[in-house]
C-alpha cells in the first residue's frame, strides 16, 4: 500500500486509515462513541500537510469549542514533529466567521471593530425594544423572543425573510421586535453570534467575487461534529465546498442531541444528497469501553429508525453486566448510590473518574444533601461559567466600552456601577434623547450635560464616568491591556466597592478578578482578548482534588469516566414528558440518543436506576419506569428482585406507551390509565 510505511498511520486501524487517506472528493466519516474521530481529524490534517496536497491556510477545520480546536492544533502539531505552522483556520463556527466578517464587515454595513454581544446583551437590548413598543414583557417573554429570533436566524431568516402564517398573532409580534432589533444592532456596531454566520452567508450570497476568495482557498474542508449543525452552518460550508468539493464531515448520527438549540440531524442523513458521489465510511470499533456497555448502548439505539446504522464493538474484555436497580424514592437512590460508591467503588477508582449524569438538572439536589451529610467532595459541571459571572461581565463591559464608543449595551451596564446616582430615570432619559436624535448613549450623554438636562446629582456621577472613559481611551494608546484593567479597576471605584462590603461573596469575586487579570495577559491585545471572551463556548471546570462529577447528560458529552451512574430513569422524566408532548417520535429518538450518549460515557461500569416515587413540583408522583429499560438487551444487564418485580408489574408492549392521544395529556393521565389496566 502506497502509504503503508507513514509513521502517523501506523496505530491507526483498517477504517481509521481509510478515512485518513481518501482525500478526494466529498467523505462522511460515521464516528461511533469512542471510535477515535479527533484521532482521525487530526490524522487527516497532518496527512494533507505532509502529502503537500495543501498549505495549512488551505485548510478551512471547523469545531464547535473552542477546547476541541485547541486540542486539534496541539495534536496536529506533535503529529507533523512542528513542521508546520499553526493551522490559521482551525476554530468554531463562530470564530471563523468573526474573522471572514472582520475583513468584509463593509459589506453588511457593519465597521471592522464590531463588538460581539452575548445573551445577556440580547436580553436587555429586547428589553429596551419592548419598553420602547409598550409591549408588556409580562406576556412576551423577552427569553421567548430571543429564542424564537434565534430559530429564525438558524434557519437562515432575515426579518424580511421570515413568513407568519395566518393566526400566529405571538410570531407577528415577534417579528415586529426583530426588525428592530436587527436595525439597532447594526446601528450599535454589533453582531450577536447568530449574525456572525447570517451576516457571513449573505456576503457569499451577494458577492460572488468574496466567496471566490474562500472557496478557491479553501483545498480542503473538515467539519467535527457534524450531526449538531443547524441549516445555515449547514448552508455556510456548502457555499465554501462548492469549488473544490473536498468536505469531510465527521459525526455520529446516534449523539446528535441538540435539536433545541437548532441542530438538524438531516444534515447528517442527507449527507449524500447534499454532496453527490460522497463515501461514507464507519468508525465502529470503540477503544474506550467494555463489550457489554457497547452491547447494552447498541441494543437501545437500534430501536431508533432516523439513523445510518452502525454497531459499536471492542477488542478488549468483555467487562461487567450494567447493572439496574429500583428504589422506593429519589432520596433512597441517592443513599443507595452514595454507599456504592463510599463503601464499595472508592477502594478501586478515584471520585475523579465517578460521574452521575442526569436527565434534569433539579436531580442533582438530592445527591447534593446526601454528599454534604457524609462528606463526598463533588463538583457540578456546568455551573455558572467563569465569563458570565456578574464581575467578570462587568469589567468586560468597561473594556468593551474604551474599545467601541458606539457599545450603548455596555455602556448601560457600567454607567451606575458602582453607583454614581445614575439611576434607571436618568438612563432612560438619555436612552430616549440617543433614540430621538440617532447619537449613541455616550454622546447622548455628553449632549444633554452640554445643554443642562440631566439633574445636578446624576450630572456629577454621569460627567465623572464619561471622563474616566474618555481618559482610558487614551491610556489604551500607550499602556497595555492588563495595565489598563488595574488602572480601571482603581479609578472607576470597583475594587473598593467590593473590599468595603467584607463579605464570603465579595471576597469571591476579588478571587475571580485576579484570575481575569491572569487570563488577560495570554492575549497580545484587547481586541484579541474582547473576542476572546465573547466567543467563548467552554471553561475548564474546577478538576482540582478528589470529587464525583454531577452533571446533565447534555453536559457529559464528549467526556468519559470509569463509573457511570444513570438515575432517574423513569417515564415523564427520562423520556421527558415536555420534549415528547411538542415533538412526538421525534423527540423520543433524541431522548434516546441521549440515552445512548449517556452509557457511552462508561468505560468500566454503568449503573442505570428508576425510583417507585418521585418528588417533583412540590408533590410525591408515583413513578413508571422508563420504557428504555425494556429496550435494554436483556444478555447484557444485571437486575436484583426488587426490579424484576417491579418491571413485571406492568406490560411494557402495551399500546398505551406509544399512543399519541394518550402520550399528549401528561405523565399522570399515562399512570392512570396504567393503574386502570390492572
Amino acid at each position: 500500500m502506497k502509504y503503508s510505511n507513514l509513521y502517523y498511520l501506523k496505530n491507526l486501524n483498517e477504517n481509521q486509515r481509510k478515512s485518513v487517506i481518501n482525500l478526494d472528493g466529498p467523505c462522511l466519516i460515521i464516528a461511533g462513541a469512542g471510535s477515535g474521530k479527533t484521532k482521525v481529524l487530526t490524522t487527516r490534517v497532518a496527512h494533507i500537510i505532509k502529502e503537500r496536497k495543501a498549505w495549512p491556510n488551505q485548510i478551512l477545520c471547523v469545531t464547535f469549542t473552542n477546547k476541541a480546536a485547541q486540542e486539534m492544533q496541539i495534536r496536529v502539531s506533535k503529529l507533523l514533529y512542528k513542521q508546520a505552522t499553526a493551522i490559521p483556520w482551525l476554530g468554531t463556527f463562530h470564530s471563523i466567521c468573526a474573522k471572514i466578517l472582520r475583513k468584509h464587515a463593509t459589506a453588511v454595513n457593519l465597521n471592522s471593530n464590531f463588538t460581539i454581544i452575548d445573551r445577556d446583551d440580547q436580553l436587555r437590548l429586547i428589553k429596551n425594544i419592548c419598553k420602547a413598543e409598550n409591549i408588556d414583557i409580562k406576556k412576551l417573554s423577552p427569553k421567548f423572543v430571543i429564542a424564537i429570533i434565534d430559530q429564525w436566524k438558524n434557519k437562515g431568516l432575515f426579518p424580511n425573510n421570515v413568513i407568519i402564517k395566518k393566526g400566529e398573532i405571538l410570531e407577528k409580534g415577534i417579528l415586529k421586535v426583530y426588525k428592530i432589533y436587527q436595525e439597532k444592532i447594526l446601528a450599535l456596531n454589533a453582531c450577536d453570534f447568530g449574525n456572525l454566520i447570517l451576516h457571513c452567508v449573505s456576503i457569499f450570497e451577494n458577492k460572488q467575487d468574496i466567496l471566490n476568495i474562500y472557496s478557491n482557498n479553501f483545498k480542503y474542508i473538515l467539519v467535527d461534529e457534524y450531526q449538531d449543525t443547524n441549516f445555515i452552518q449547514s448552508k455556510w460550508l456548502n457555499l465554501l465546498a462548492n469549488k473544490h468539493k473536498n468536505i469531510c464531515c465527521v459525526g455520529d448520527d446516534d449523539q446528535s442531541i441538540y435539536s433545541w438549540r437548532g441542530a438538524e440531524i438531516k444534515n447528517f442523513l442527507n449527507f449524500d444528497k447534499i454532496y453527490k458521489n460522497s463515501k461514507k465510511i464507519k468508525l465502529e470499533q470503540n477503544y474506550r469501553s467494555t463489550q457489554n456497555i457497547l452491547s447494552t448502548a447498541s441494543g437501545l439505539i437500534s430501536k431508533n429508525l432516523g439513523r445510518l446504522g452502525k454497531k459499536l464493538w471492542t477488542d478488549g474484555e468483555d467487562g461487567e453486566l450494567v447493572k439496574l436497580s429500583c428504589y422506593k424514592n429519589g432520596k433512597d437512590e441517592a443513599i443507595n448510590i452514595s454507599d456504592k460508591i463510599e463503601k464499595k467503588l472508592k477502594k478501586k477508582f478515584s471520585y475523579n473518574n465517578i460521574a452521575i449524569l442526569v436527565r434534569a438538572i433539579f436531580q442533582t439536589r438530592e445527591f447534593e444533601e446526601r454528599f454534604l451529610k457524609i462528606g463526598i467532595g463533588y463538583r457540578i459541571v456546568g455551573g455558572t461559567k467563569f465569563y458570565e459571572r456578574a464581575e467578570i461581565k462587568d469589567l468586560v463591559a468597561y473594556l468593551r466600552i474604551i474599545f467601541q464608543k458606539k457599545d450603548d449595551l455596555a455602556f448601560e451596564r457600567i454607567v451606575n456601577t458602582p453607583k454614581r446616582s445614575v439611576g434607571d430615570t436618568t438612563i432612560k432619559q438619555i436612552s430616549d434623547y440617543a433614540r430621538k436624535h440617532r447619537l449613541c448613549l455616550e454622546d447622548a450623554s455628553l449632549k444633554m450635560i452640554e445643554m443642562n438636562e440631566i439633574k445636578p446629582k446624576a450630572k456629577i456621577g454621569l460627567l465623572k464616568i464619561l471622563n474616566l472613559v474618555a481618559k482610558w481611551r487614551k491610556n489604551l494608546l500607550s499602556k497595555k491591556h492588563v495595565e489598563l484593567m488595574q488602572i480601571i479597576l482603581d479609578e472607576s471605584g470597583y475594587s473598593e466597592m467590593l473590599k468595603n462590603k467584607k463579605d464570603i461573596e465579595s471576597e469571591g469575586r476579588l478571587e475571580n478578578i485576579k484570575e481575569f487579570l491572569r487570563g488577560m495577559r495570554e492575549f497580545e491585545n484587547l481586541e484579541n482578548f474582547l473576542e476572546h471572551v465573547a466567543l467563548a463556548t467552554s471553561i475548564d471546570e474546577d478538576w482540582k482534588g478528589e470529587k464525583i462529577n454531577l452533571m446533565t447528560i447534555h453536559a457529559a458529552k464528549g467526556l468519559e469516566f470509569d463509573i457511570i451512574f444513570l438515575p432517574g430513569w423513569e417515564e415523564g422524566l427520562f423520556p421527558h414528558q415536555k420534549s415528547l408532548e411538542e415533538k412526538g417520535d421525534t423527540a423520543l429518538e433524541e431522548e434516546r440518543r441521549l440515552a445512548y450518549v449517556g452509557i457511552t460515557r462508561a468505560k468500566k461500569q454503568a449503573y442505570i436506576s428508576f425510583s417507585m416515587n418521585r418528588f417533583y413540583q412540590g408533590d410525591w408522583m408515583e413513578s413508571l419506569a422508563s420504557r428504555f429499560i425494556e429496550e435494554l438487551p436483556k444478555e447484557n444487564v444485571e437486575q436484583d428482585s426488587m426490579t424484576e418485580n417491579r418491571i413485571d408489574d406492568f406490560d411494557f408492549n402495551q399500546d398505551i406507551f406509544y399512543k399519541e392521544e394518550i402520550r399528549s395529556p401528561g405523565w399522570l393521565r399515562l399512570q392512570k390509565k396504567l393503574n386502570e389496566k390492572k
